[in-house]
């Protein structure tokens, strides 16, 4: 026996999307800024500085600080501290 599919009225369709559109750029914030915020975190603990023996100049640092961001970006993306979810939270009561 076939699942009837329910379907929503025409006007009510643009608004859910239009509410999925944002609800998904404020969780994009907030996992941007959990990223930038790791990302500042490891480099002050000193992940992605050349060690002195084999340092590889002005190059390797400026890969170094590209791979740190992006090993932050997947922490983040990975569920991180959990500032992602808390700051969207936030966002979202101050929208309501």
């Amino acid at each position: 026996m076939p699942i009837p599919s329910v379907s929503l009225p025409a006007s009510v369709a643009p608004l859910q999307n239009a509410a999925d559109q944002k609800d998904a750029a404020l969780r994009q914030a907030a996992l941007d800024l959990e990223a930038s915020f790791l990302s500042e975190m490891l480099k002050a603990a000193g992940l992605g500085k050349a060690p002195e023996a084999f340092g590889g100049g002005a190059g390797e640092d400026q890969f170094a600080g590209l791979l740190v961001n992006e090993q932050a970006r997947a922490m983040a993306e990975s569920g991180g501290i959990g500032l992602a979810e808390s700051i969207y939270n936030s966002l979202k009561d101050t929208q309501e």
